[in-house]
């Protein structure tokens, strides 16, 4: 079952990237597994993913000892991270993608461990859009280069949500544009439903959960 899915999935990016003129191999798929347990990320794993994402620190948390063999997994933090949560978060991802201020930038610093970082950047009005204002950008970026331990790779975003795929490109074309003017190769923005949209506009990393793994369990 996953193994179609996963199939779908890749015939969906590989047909993005070639209407935009694209290689497959500059788009990363992440695959988003919040909500499901260790063994989804197995069955994931063994069928050659190595990159997953996952929304909260304490839930991770919990599964991260049903993860071994998983040799060369990277595990991303995709949702909004609480600076007193950063130490937790540093010790077990990988790559944070949403950083937003500079103290929780230094806050994850603190911790001395290598971490690759990205910025959330918020692009709506909605208020339960977590992010930095463009306009923050240059003080962010400044901050997080001044930390030994982060590498910033990109950005990220997140739209406001629409079953309507051509609603998100405005945000993602304007993502594209920022990364661009700040210099910066990774842009992480485009979800099961909009993927295609996002890739061609720029994404280098795709965040796939529902296309691959069904709907999450309701809490």
């Amino acid at each position: 079952m996953l193994r179609e899915k996963l199939e779908q999935v890749e015939a969906r990016i590989c047909d993005a990237a070639a209407r935009a003129g694209r290689s497959r191999s500059e788009i990363t798929l992440l695959a988003v597994t919040k909500k499901f347990p260790a063994s989804v990320i197995h069955e994931a794993y063994d069928l050659g993913l190595r990159e997953f994402g996952e929304n909260y620190v304490q839930e991770f948390d919990t599964k991260r000892a049903g993860l071994a063999g998983c040799e060369g997994a990277r595990y991303h933090l995709i949702g909004h991270l609480q600076s007193n949560k950063a130490k937790k978060a540093a010790e077990i991802f990988g790559v944070i993608q949403t950083v937003d201020t500079p103290k929780l930038a230094q806050r994850l610093e603190q911790e001395q461990r290598a971490l690759e970082v990205m910025i959330e950047v918020k692009l709506s009005a909605e208020e339960a859009k977590a992010g930095a204002d463009p306009g923050e950008l240059p003080m962010l970026i400044d901050a997080i280069r001044a930390c030994p331990h982060l590498r910033l790779l990109g950005l990220m975003t997140m739209p406001p949500w629409s079953d309507d795929a051509e609603l998100s490109r405005p945000y993602f074309a304007r993502l594209r544009e920022l990364a661009a003017e700040h210099r910066l190769p990774q842009i992480s923005m485009g979800m099961s439903h909009d993927l295609e949209v996002a890739i061609e506009e720029g994404s280098t990393m795709v965040r796939v959960g529902t296309a691959l793994f069904g709907p999450r369990r309701k809490d």
